[in-house]
């Protein structure tokens, strides 16, 4: 049984990025796919790389971060990536919960002027009503 291997079109694909996305990510040194001619092919290695890159764009970490993080693995192995991650993570986690906290005050605060303005428009038609019934 052969390894895992997947054309460019494929790769987007499965990861549902535009082809400019990985050809950008190609372009930064993120993935590395062997070339036969003018095809690109993506096997074991760039497919992990890409579901790592994919994660951690979803955790908002910039491309920069990433591409340090990954090198990590390549210059200095398994724990120091393991080490450096759990800082991020930890330094992530800290943002993410500060801008859920402001999403929440900006929530109420959208909620008590809709709550108000509601209000305000049901006290201006109070009259209309009373003069029909």
């Amino acid at each position: 049984m052969g390894e895992t291997r997947l054309s460019f079109k494929e790769m987007c694909a499965r990861f549902e990025v535009t082809p400019r996305t990985l050809r950008y990510y190609e372009y930064i040194e993120l993935l590395r796919p062997k070339k036969e001619g003018r095809s690109r092919f993506y096997g074991p290695r760039e497919i992990a790389r890409m579901t790592l890159i994919r994660r951690g764009r979803r955790f908002g970490f910039t491309l920069e971060e990433i591409r340090q993080w990954l090198e990590l693995y390549e210059t200095e192995g398994t724990r120091a990536q393991l080490e450096t991650w759990i800082e991020r993570a930890d330094r992530q986690l800290e943002e993410l919960a500060r801008q859920r906290a402001e999403l929440a005050v900006t929530i109420e605060e959208l909620r008590a002027l809709r709550d108000e303005a509601a209000r305000e428009l049901a006290v201006a038609d109070a009259p209309a009503r009373r003069q029909r019934g």
